[in-house]
């Protein structure tokens, strides 16, 4: 009963049909995860995508929330024997968290408020007395109560103790919550100040836009917030959220106050006090923290996006590649690598100032690639990258007197990798697991190296706030970060799916269905027994069982395997159809996928079952015509332009080569090769308005910019894609 509830309200909530919802509810409760639902059930979700299946779970944990807190509001209210039929029903039929918070406001437990005492004291009648507004002389009104409680209170004592409980009444009362809500809703305004004793210091200058800033709350974008509020949390900035005051409190009194009568005035200076003292305060912390969650959602959508992207980049795959962490002063480490990724060399150069051994480090570059045949060279894009790229293709150009080989070997290809979180991994125990005998250095060019080779398999190392494609990821709520970030590495893995024979156990871990356990588990199998040769022998790995097997195996790939379809996304629980396809057209499944004339003289109709329905099997015809086909794109060289090195270089109008290292809600951040990025704004990144850099731009994109603006006091520079 309640899911069917459940079902209804996340339809109308995201406008999906009933049906795909109940569906999607109920894989969700059988333990399966979002990858498997959106590839292999599509008939009983109706074929919904991963963004809409993500949507429905995140609304089920919410409604599910939201009905653990109703079962402790009834079960508080209950005790308290005040629980009535209405308030009941009102409780069952609320599904807004804020609306239920308001209906158990009157019944909460609470510290002892000044209109708790005032209670105490007796003078809760005096106050129905004075809300009612019917007495002329509230005065005599105050003594009537006192004589009939014997209290020694003065009359000025009752009145304020009648008032104070009037403001908390008003306070409490659903319909004044709800306008003053409005009214923040419509006006508030979000203000911020300097501290004084912190406006001269230096860690107060990244905030001197906001020493005295003001804008409607409605309009401030995440990351003016997210800044402001970080200021805040370092007590540079003192940060305020209001309405206009005046016309509250008006609206309020209108309610309450009856007109201009001794009684009436007394209530109009109670609802001033509830509005100043009780309900302001508190609906100002509620959207202090809605808009923030509501920056968070932005923030944590905009590094989700980015790290997508980045984990999706483009592999080199699997090719002979030497890796370069660069450096000035202390050399660039270099590592070499054979096509799977495995340490065959490392060695440090001194090319660059202040030691300049550009000799000896062209030879040992000449000299490691010919040994090891290297395919491609991987260049890390932090510090001396500009430099070493540059002097690697000087070595490559032969502009170097090195004694060339008798086997000469082609020139490699050049790249430049993001280095973000490459000392993290490198400190990291996964990278003290891989390589327990080399320093942090050499783990940091290993990783650069494999990062050409295999984007994906790589990051999925390092913890993704450490990558550097977010938007103030540090200040966002962390658990729901990870929530996010997970659930993107997850969606990246399964969707390029994972080599069994090959895979690290970190890779393996974020497969539909299995985790840090039977990751492990399937690489110690793994060492145990050779390669896989067939998914089935999964079914052998210690404590994976047969809902473990069910969510993972269309994921995992084994090349060369006996049967063609474990290389391919085709789930072992269709196999027999694939055969049965295959007998029908008198030929093995072999050729049937190497055949275009046999696939398409299948007729999908005829294998249609009360599980499998025309969506798979349009599926698996599609993965029968490129078996395991890898979604990424192809990856291209890049080449910065000549003329410029430094920032001292540029000059205004300039159109210059650059990549896309990360993407904001206000615009795109493009290496051009002067050691700072420039910024592309929203509003130059097209002849046209457009909603997010996204529809323009992806990360790692390579872009031609136009120089608009050079400001060397504040290392800013900006640019234009128009």
């Amino acid at each position: 009963m309640e899911k069917n509830i459940f079902a209804r309200l996340i339809s109308g909530q995201l406008n999906i049909k009933e049906q795909s919802v109940a569906g999607t509810l109920a894989l969700l409760d059988e333990g399966c995860t979002i990858p498997f639902i959106s590839r292999y059930r599509k008939e009983r979700t109706g074929g919904l995508d991963e963004v809409q299946i993500a949507a429905i779970s995140e609304s089920y944990e919410r409604l599910k929330e939201i009905q653990k807190r109703k079962d402790t509001v009834i079960k508080t209210i209950t005790d308290l024997e005040k629980m009535t039929l209405e308030l009941s029903r009102r409780i069952d039929e609320c599904w807004d968290a804020t609306e239920l918070e308001d209906i158990y406001l009157p019944y909460k437990p609470k510290r002892r408020t000044r209109a708790q005492v005032a209670r105490e004291q007796g003078l809760e009648p005096l106050a129905k007395i004075l809300l009612l507004q019917r007495e002329r002389d509230p005065e005599r009104a105050a003594l009537s109560q006192l004589s009939n409680i014997k209290s020694q209170l003065s009359v000025d004592e009752a009145i304020k103790g009648a008032q104070d409980i009037i403001a908390e009444t008003v306070s409490e009362d659903e319909r004044s919550r709800q306008q003053i809500r409005g009214a923040f809703r419509r006006q508030a305004v979000i203000t911020s100040k300097v501290m004084k004793a912190k406006a001269d210091s230096d860690e107060a200058a990244k905030y001197s836009d906001y020493f005295d800033w003001q804008e409607p709350l409605k309009r401030c974008s995440s990351h003016r917030l997210l800044a402001m509020r970080r200021g805040e949390s370092e007590g540079i900035l003192r940060i305020s959220i209001s309405p206009d005051d005046e016309e509250c409190i008006s609206r309020l009194q209108h309610h309450y106050v009856y007109g201009n009568t001794p009684c009436g005035r007394l209530v109009a200076e109670a609802v001033e006090d509830s509005y100043k003292r009780l309900l302001k305060p508190s609906i100002e912390t509620e959207f202090a923290a809605l808009s923030k969650e509501k920056a968070d959602e932005e923030a944590i959508h905009v590094f989700a996006e980015n790290l997508r992207q980045l984990l999706l980049d483009a592999p080199l795959g699997q090719k002979r590649v030497m890796g370069i962490d660069p450096g000035f002063r202390t050399g660039c480490k270099v590592v070499c690598l054979d096509a799977q990724g495995n340490l065959l060399c490392h060695e440090a150069i001194f090319p660059h100032p202040p030691v300049n051994k550009r000799m000896e480090s062209a030879m040992a570059i000449q000299k490691m690639i010919r040994k090891y045949q290297i395919e491609a060279i991987s260049i890390g894009n932090g510090t001396a990258s500009r430099e070493t790229n540059d002097f690697i293709r000087d070595v490559l150009a032969g502009r170097y007197d090195v004694t060339p080989s008798k086997h000469e070997v082609a020139s490699p290809q050049v790249f430049t990798v993001s280095e973000d979180g490459a000392s993290v991994y490198s400190a990291s125990k996964i990278a003290r697991e891989e390589f327990p005998d080399e320093d942090v250095t050499v783990r940091g060019a290993v990783s650069i190296g494999r990062r050409l080779m295999d984007p994906l398999a790589e990051l999925v190392k390092i913890d993704p706030k450490s990558i550097g494609v977010g938007q103030y990821q540090h200040d966002v709520d962390q658990t729901k970060l990870k929530h996010s970030l997970d659930l993107t590495v997850e969606s990246c893995v399964n969707n390029v799916g994972v080599n069994l024979n090959t895979a690290s156990q970190h890779l393996l871990m974020y497969v539909s269905g299995l985790g840090p356990v039977l990751a492990k588990n399937i690489v110690d199998y793994r060492k145990d027994n050779g390669a896989f040769t067939s998914r089935a022998q999964l079914k052998k790995v210690p404590r994976l069982g047969p809902s473990a097997f069910q969510q993972c195996a269309g994921f995992l790939r084994i090349p060369g395997a006996k049967n063609p379809l474990d290389n391919s996304a085709v789930h072992p629980e269709s196999y027999a159809i694939v055969e049965q396809m295959a007998k029908d057209q008198s030929c093995s499944v072999a050729d049937l996928i190497s055949n275009k004339d046999k696939r398409e003289a299948i007729d999908i109709k005829r294998y249609v079952t009360d599980d499998i329905g025309i969506p798979t099997l349009t599926d698996i015809i599609k993965e029968l015509e490129k078996p395991g086909r890898d979604p990424r794109e192809q990856i291209e060289e890049f080449e910065f332009d000549s003329r410029v090195n430094t920032v001292d270089d540029l000059i205004e109008g300039m159109e210059l080569p650059g990549i896309v290292t990360n993407i904001t809600n206000f615009g795109a951040f493009v290496d051009i090769g002067v050691h700072q990025d420039g910024l592309v704004h929203i509003s130059q990144m097209a002849n046209r308005r457009i909603a997010h850099p996204t529809d323009v731009v992806k990360l790692h994109q390579h872009i031609r910019v136009r120089v608009i603006e050079v400001d060397r006091r504040r290392n800013r520079i900006s640019l234009s894609m128009k």
